[in-house]
């Protein structure tokens, strides 16, 4: 008889794993929760890795599904604390955990809610891992940014095209209002692209990995509201010019042109290729003169 080997990870599921638990609940991935199961063991192991989940950390996992990557953090964590919006999900999970890290269970913490209205949690959490819908996964990261100061770093997959523009610096293509507000609140970096078949269902396009790191957001005395108000009407019409993007939110052209050369600005110059330290001078520049 072998003997088991103590240093060996502990199992992950696979494909035929994440069909039974699916089955035995009844549940069929849906579109519009954005449910797209990872069926890869290595691919977990992968994602924990880039994140790097200290022992001694709690994380934060958005929409666990089925359990995937939730064992992987309990494995790396010392607590895990998963929001899930499906009840029928939800309902199993802790009975998964049981089955298969029953030594964690005392450290995995469920929160039946929308990760877009959670504003508190049971424990707090210093880093979030997690595999996002595609279709909220900007919104989501910026909500729990805001609401939980606590969060130091992590990791989070999402639709490939989506990574691009959260890691996005100025005057890229794809800089826009994700990149920028993103950086009012951390450095984030493109941590990789996972392929389409270590998912149940595959989706037909590739998902892209996006690590961040927390910072102080740039030393101004207008308010978070007030800088992304700026940024939001810069990007609705990014092909014009910034004195041009910024009329209505200035309430006219020359106030807007004010502003900006208060804010070392070119006037000409588009939202595209500003950072977010200028966008939040512009809003200061507004409420100075108010």
């Amino acid at each position: 008889m072998t003997e088991p080997n103590p240093a060996a990870p502990a199992p992950l599921f696979g494909a035929s794993d994440i069909r039974r638990l699916a089955g035995e609940i009844g549940v069929r991935p849906t579109k519009t929760l954005g449910q797209n199961f990872v069926i890869d063991g290595n691919t977990i192991r992968r994602i924990v890795a880039a994140a790097g989940v200290r022992a001694d950390e709690t994380v934060l996992e958005v929409g666990p599904g089925l359990g995937s990557l939730t064992l992987g953090l309990l494995d790396a964590a010392a607590a895990v604390v998963a929001v899930e919006i499906d009840p029928v999900l939800a309902a199993k999970l802790p009975a998964t955990v049981a089955e298969w890290r029953p030594a964690a269970v005392g450290n995995f913490h469920l929160v039946e809610a929308d990760a877009m209205k959670v504003t508190e949690l049971p424990v707090e959490p210093t880093a979030l891992v997690a595999n996002l819908p595609y279709n909220v996964a900007v919104p989501v990261v910026l909500h729990l940014l805001e609401h939980f100061p606590s969060l130091q770093h992590g990791l989070v997959m999402v639709q490939d095209e989506v990574a691009d523009r959260l890691a996005a610096g100025p005057g890229s293509k794809t800089y826009g209002v994700p990149s920028v507000k993103a950086a009012w609140y951390s450095q984030m970096r493109k941590a990789g692209v996972i392929g389409m078949n270590v998912f149940w269902p595959a989706p037909k396009i590739h998902s892209g990995l996006v690590a961040f790191t927390r910072r102080e957001p740039p030393a101004t005395s207008a308010t978070r509201k007030q800088v992304f108000a700026v940024i939001d009407a810069a990007f609705a019409q990014r092909r014009k010019t910034l004195r041009a993007a910024l009329s209505g939110w200035a309430g006219g052209g020359p106030e807007a042109e004010r502003c900006l050369l208060a804010a070392g600005v070119d006037p000409t110059a588009r939202g595209e290729v500003i950072d977010i330290a200028a966008f939040a001078r512009i809003a200061e520049a507004k409420e100075a003169g108010a």
